[in-house]
């Protein structure tokens, strides 16, 4: 017999627990659908965490994220940068079209299964998407760097002296790399710093145009009425100051003015020997290049072009010369007594002025600024490069030029541009002067200083005989002057 009471008991607990199941998945599947409303969790946009929430709080947070002003701090100073003032933008519309794509893409009832068994969903993120105007940032930090850089000041000539001042240093900002740097802060959600890349800077170099006015100075005050035409060129960055001053006032230093040669020009029969024959030099040669770079012999130095040319010596300097691009420099004669021109004397642009004329040796004649270059020539061909090794590939070898610099090292004389710079200074020149009456005077060096090497290349002139302790100790505060320049004091 049949319990009925207990079927029934048994078919309404099924029923109940049914109820129950479906009234928990209903409450599960309405939590689902409810959380399925918002943004998936472990959604970040822009670095922006944003899960669970809906597109309107997303958008808020986002915003008000990336408007937060940047600090940039410039040493001790805290500057704020609004984003907009750079004209930031936040593409709104395609981050949050990913968002909802991130949002509604995965299948429904697969999600609804994860969230039954309270599996995180996988962590997704949506890279930012801005824009800013560089132009209207790179404004903004060169407007900061007007306000807080301490540019640095060079040193200063002493007007009346061969002295500078110490310049100044300075601090200034990297507007390029600051600009990374914002560009960084701009697009961080948080830390939204920068430290502004602020470099100390040295004092600099005084300008060549300080230099000449000092130069001037100089001579101005020495009482100095005649011609004084220097040539400096600095052989570390090639920067040249080139000028002639004449009884006060500056007159047009090109086409260069001519002067004597004089025993200047040896440096050109120098180079032509190293020109047509090839170290190791017997010892007979090796004595004469001495005598004439050391002594100054002119017996030595006719020797020598004989050996080059015994008819024509002196013509194949001049040739040399011109095939380096010298216009105005030539020797047309040997020195011994009595010698003749081997050619007619050149009309050049330097001896064929009509403003200024020095009254040169027909026969031997240099300008300030072609020795000056023929030095600077040789300087860098015993660096490797240079005009003589392109002119004279083969011909002339960096290690010949490097020999050519000692021979002239070896010209001591204690006065001029050596009498201007500290002892123990390598000075590789060559100089020169007219004798009874002294009318002009001239040297032309290379000098190898602690700051940098440079080429002095001066010429005093005057139609009135010159009293020799006067013009060289001019000389001498000429030179002083510009080894201070190349050399000025540090803080």
């Amino acid at each position: 017999m049949i319990n009925r009471s207990g079927v029934d008991w048994l078919r309404w607990m099924s029923i109940a627990f049914l109820l129950a199941a479906l009234s928990l998945f209903f409450f599960e599947l309405f939590l689902y659908s409810r959380s399925r409303a918002g943004l998936p969790q472990g959604l970040t946009i822009g670095g922006v965490p944003v899960g669970g929430l809906d597109k309107n709080e997303a958008l808020e947070r986002l915003l008000q994220t990336y408007s937060t002003p940047v600090e940039l701090h410039y040493d001790d100073q805290i500057i704020l940068l609004a984003p907009s003032a750079v004209g930031f933008r936040l593409d709104t519309e395609g981050m949050m079209a990913a968002a909802e794509l991130a949002r509604s893409g995965p299948d429904f009832w697969a999600g609804f299964w994860d969230f039954l068994w309270n599996r995180p969903g996988e962590e997704m993120s949506i890279p930012l998407r801005s824009e800013f105007s560089h132009s209207q940032l790179e404004a903004t930090l060169t407007d900061i760097a007007a306000r807080y850089d301490e540019p640095p000041t060079p040193a200063q000539p002493v007007p009346g002296s061969t002295l500078f001042l110490a310049g100044e240093p300075g601090r200034v900002l990297d507007v390029g790399r600051a600009s990374e740097l914002v560009e960084t802060a701009l697009t961080a959600p948080s830390n939204r710093r920068a430290q502004l890349p602020v470099a100390a800077t040295g004092a600099p170099r005084p300008t060549l145009g300080s230099l000449e006015t000092l130069l001037q100075q100089n001579v101005d005050l020495a009482g100095f009425d005649g011609l004084a035409v220097i040539y400096i060129q600095d052989l570390r960055t090639g920067e040249r100051l080139h000028f002639a001053y004449l009884n006060g006032a500056e007159i047009p230093a090109e086409p260069d003015i001519a002067f004597t040669g004089g025993s200047i020009i040896k440096i050109g029969i120098m180079v032509t020997f190293y020109r047509y024959f090839d170290e190791p030099f017997d010892a007979e040669a090796e004595r004469w290049l001495e005598q004439m770079m050391r002594q100054s012999g002119n017996d030595p130095a006719d020797w020598l072009m004989e050996r080059i040319d015994r008819q024509a010596g002196p013509l194949r300097v001049t040739e040399t010369l011109r095939e380096i691009g010298f216009e105005s420099s030539f020797l047309v004669a040997y020195y011994r007594l009595g010698s003749n021109a081997l050619s007619t004397i050149p009309q050049t642009p330097g001896n064929t002025r009509l403003d200024v004329d020095t009254d040169p040796d027909l026969l031997d004649q240099v300008t300030a600024s072609e020795m000056g270059m023929l030095l600077a020539d040789i300087y860098q061909c015993a660096e490797g490069g240079g005009t003589l090794l392109a002119a004279f590939g083969g011909q002339v070898t960096p290690e010949e030029c490097q020999s050519m610099l000692s021979l002239m090292s070896l010209n001591k004389i204690g006065v001029l541009i050596e009498a201007g710079v500290p002892d123990g200074t390598r000075v590789a020149h060559k100089h020169g002067w007219t004798e009874s009456p002294l009318h002009s005077l001239g040297d032309s060096g290379i000098v190898f200083s602690p700051a940098g090497d440079y080429v002095l290349s001066m010429y005093l002139w005057n139609d009135e005989e010159m009293i020799w302790d006067n013009v060289s100790r001019l000389a001498a505060e000429l030179s002083q002057a510009v080894y201070n320049y190349f050399n000025p004091p540090t803080q």
